[in-house]
Parts: C-alpha cells; sequence; structure tokens
C-alpha cells in the first residue's frame, strides 16, 4: 500500500469517526502530496517515500512553528489545533533519531568517505541527508558534520 493511499484511508476514517483535527492534517498531507506529484506529472500513488517523509517533515516543522508563534501572542485555541496537528502528522514520521545515533552515523559516514577538512563538508552531507533522510534534521545534521569535520 503507497503511503498515499494510506492517508486516503486515514481521510476516511477520520471522517467516519468525525474528528476534525485529524481531518484537517490529513487533508492538508495528502494536498501536498499532490502538489508534489504534479511537479514531476507522476500519479501521486507513485510519489516515493523520501519525497512523502521531506514534506511530512516540513509540514511538521510548520505546525509546531506556528504553535510556538501563537503561543507568544496568547493564542492557546490556535496553538493547540496547530499542535493536535503536528501531532497527527508526526505519527506518519519514521522514528526520529537521537544525537548520539546522528554522531555515530556521521563519524561513521566521514570515515567511509575518508573526509578530513571542511573542504569535503559538501560530500558527507551529501552522504548523510540521504541515509539519514526523514529521520532527522538537516540542520542537526549539519552541525555534527560541522564540528566533527573541524575536530579531524
Amino acid at each position: 500500500m503507497s503511503f498515499y493511499t494510506t492517508i486516503s484511508e486515514g481521510i476516511k476514517d477520520a471522517m467516519r469517526s468525525r474528528d476534525k483535527e485529524r481531518l484537517s492534517a490529513l487533508r492538508d498531507i495528502k494536498s501536498k502530496l499532490l502538489l508534489e506529484a504534479t511537479k514531476t506529472g507522476a500519479e501521486a500513488e507513485s510519489i516515493d517515500d523520501a519525497a512523502a517523509f521531506s514534506i511530512l517533515n516540513k509540514l511538521f516543522k510548520q505546525r509546531n512553528e506556528s504553535a510556538e508563534i501563537y503561543k507568544e501572542q496568547g493564542r492557546t485555541d490556535l496553538e493547540a489545533e496547530e499542535r493536535s496537528q503536528a501531532k497527527v502528522i508526526a505519527e506518519f514520521l519514521p522514528q526520529q533519531l537521537n544525537e548520539d545515533e546522528i554522531a555515530a552515523n556521521v563519524a561513521s559516514i566521514i570515515s567511509e568517505m575518508g573526509a578530513s577538512s571542511m573542504a569535503d563538508m559538501g560530500k558527507v552531507m551529501g552522504r548523510a541527508s540521504a541515509s539519514m533522510a526523514g529521520k532527522a534534521d538537516g540542520k542537526l545534521i549539519a552541525q555534527f558534520v560541522k564540528s566533527q569535520l573541524q575536530n579531524q
């Protein structure tokens, strides 16, 4: 079953259970998947998992950032709605790596590639980002790559 089909089934279930917040979050995911499919001219069902997880990560970050803004503005009603939708989106994301796992993966990639200086950061980032796609934030990966290359 494709990721797109899973989301479509989730929408049907949310409609049956009259869960408005879940339905809203799932519809947003589906619309973003459809937009991605139209960019490439492919069917929505054929979107690969890496692209889908990238979209989900972006939506998750947007929801959390919005919730923080609403919190600062004292809009607890909107903050709660954004956090609820972020929680729904998080259900479909792969388990996130902790900092120790990211550091270990980066160290492994650096040793495999034989990287030894900051000049190799682009190559290391390319491989690290691909191997940890959807499992770790790109900024966090970049911090570990930079610190480990500077310490060599």
